[in-house]
């Protein structure tokens, strides 16, 4: 009888291990796409940043306003522009863009999780004329 309690203990602590690591898993998978998720819209906000930028002093070929270019991008990059502070200044001054972005992700166990990032790009029009300039 005291062999059989031993074993059904086993049983138990075992089984309890394996669902303990199990959770381990599904929570480091989680963490690990919620971090892959901003990567991402990390990348389609700087994408934006810099494609708005330049479009602040001219078009470029852009078609339209600099956050429309900046949507294209982040867009193109599986994210969402939600916000582009990036006024057209067609003076010689050097100017900063700042373009937020949001991206949707899946996350298990905790459902949809919606991730922003937020990037800078800074242009300086005169460096078009002057190589110098170019940093």
């Amino acid at each position: 009888m005291m062999r059989g309690d031993a074993e059904s203990g086993s049983i138990v602590i075992g089984t309890a291990m394996v669902a303990f690591v199990l959770v381990m898993v599904v929570a480091v998978g989680s963490v690990g796409g919620a971090i892959g998720a901003y990567t991402k819209a990390s990348a389609a906000a700087d994408a934006a940043a810099l494609a708005a930028a330049p479009v602040t002093f001219r078009p470029f070929g852009a078609s339209g306003t600099p956050a429309r270019e900046a949507a294209i991008f982040a867009t193109a990059n599986g994210a969402v522009l939600t916000s582009c502070q990036c006024p057209v200044n067609r003076s010689w001054d050097t100017r900063t863009v700042v373009v937020t972005v949001a991206r949707t992700v899946s996350v298990m166990g905790i459902g949809t999780v919606r991730v922003r990032a937020t990037s800078r790009a800074t242009f300086e029009p005169a460096a078009l004329l002057n190589p110098a300039l170019r940093k």
